[in-house]
């Protein structure tokens, strides 16, 4: 057999039958399957989420992402009648935000967007003061209040799911704190605050970083190669409290289990800077074979789009042969895919 280039877009593809796209989400929460991957024996095993804990020793780590997604997706018209749809990327002053619009040629400098006029509520309005890079614009409110912005958006739910009435605390970690991301990390979305005391009880760490989920999870990978394919940057911080921990687990030989890609992201940019008591900025880290993994042990995270920058990561931390192996037994074993899918977790 010739050898896979992992350098190739298409080393990446998998067959999906559709109907294995979760479209909405298992409750109670912790009760979607677990399938756990060892990657030292090669075995895989199927469990429910809420074992979880049994794969955890007393001064083992999780890492939780606590950013929580905000209503950005906003719809609203121009002045001429024409609907327009926003999607709030990231606030660059009170009152101004870099968004995606649709319909992009629709909206110039100068256009005028005006929400909630269908309702009594103070009427929010916009204007386009501006384009910034890959066809996004600035734009600026008329309120500096965030919160009366968010009132006006909606759960900006990935494309695939196609039920729009989903509650928005299931596209929420019961953990979030941190208002800033447009996708759900979503591998957190398995846990309870049951199973969180449950892992606490059994003396396993926990911490905190934040890193917003921009646009960029929603974005394919375009480009053949995948050396050439840029991350779009995304804002991390990583408090003190929990550099502490990672440097405390580390010494003690306990292992640090990121939840999700983006906590592991976090700890690998984090991991290839100076030392500093704490960390915060952006950005773009795109990991694919080969990579070595400083502070990551062990990888708890969901089932990824076909040519995604994810199953990417996920193959360069269980290994390209046993990630594709375990998404084939996945699809066999007719496991739910996606942000509302199951979950996997690699040792």
């Amino acid at each position: 057999m010739k050898p896979v280039d992992l350098y190739k877009l298409e080393a990446y593809d998998y067959d999906l039958p559709e109907e294995l796209i979760a479209q909405e989400p298992v409750e109670p929460r912790d009760h979607s399957r677990l399938m756990v991957v060892n990657r030292k024996t090669q075995e895989i095993e199927h469990r429910i989420f809420k074992d979880i804990v049994e794969y955890l020793n007393a001064g083992d780590l999780l890492v939780f992402n606590t950013s929580k997604v905000i209503p950005a997706r906003i719809i609203g018209k121009k002045t001429t009648g024409a609907k327009v749809e926003l999607l709030l990327l990231e606030k660059i002053e009170p009152g101004v935000w870099k968004c995606l619009v649709k319909p992009g040629k629709a909206v110039k400098e100068g256009t005028e967007i005006i929400f909630n006029v269908y309702s009594n509520e103070n009427v929010v309005t916009a204007k386009c003061v501006g384009r910034a890079e890959e066809g996004t614009r600035l734009v600026e409110f008329s309120t500096q209040n965030d919160q009366e912005i968010f009132a006006i958006g909606k759960v900006p739910l990935p494309h695939y799911i196609k039920n729009d009435n989903i509650d928005f605390e299931r596209y929420q970690t019961v953990y979030a704190k941190y208002e800033g991301s447009v996708a759900a990390p979503t591998a957190g979305l398995h846990f309870t605050e049951q199973l969180l005391e449950k892992i606490r009880e059994k003396g396993i760490l926990t911490a905190e970083v934040v890193l917003h989920v921009g646009i960029g999870t929603f974005r394919p990978v375009k480009v053949e190669d995948i050396r050439k394919h840029k991350m779009h940057e995304e804002y991390y911080v990583v408090p003190e409290e929990t550099v502490r921990i990672i440097e405390q687990v580390k010494n003690k030989g306990g292992k640090v289990f990121a939840v999700g890609t983006t906590s592991v992201r976090t700890l690998e940019t984090i991991a290839r800077l100076p030392k500093a008591p704490s960390y915060s900025g952006k950005t773009n880290i795109f990991i694919y074979t080969p990579f070595e993994f400083k502070l990551v042990d062990a990888l708890i995270t969901n089932f990824h789009l076909p040519k995604s920058s994810l199953i990417m990561l996920v193959s360069a931390f269980a290994g390209y042969e046993l990630t594709m192996k375990a998404y084939k037994i996945a699809v066999e074993e007719r496991y739910r895919f996606f942000s509302f899918g199951d979950a996997m977790l690699i040792l």
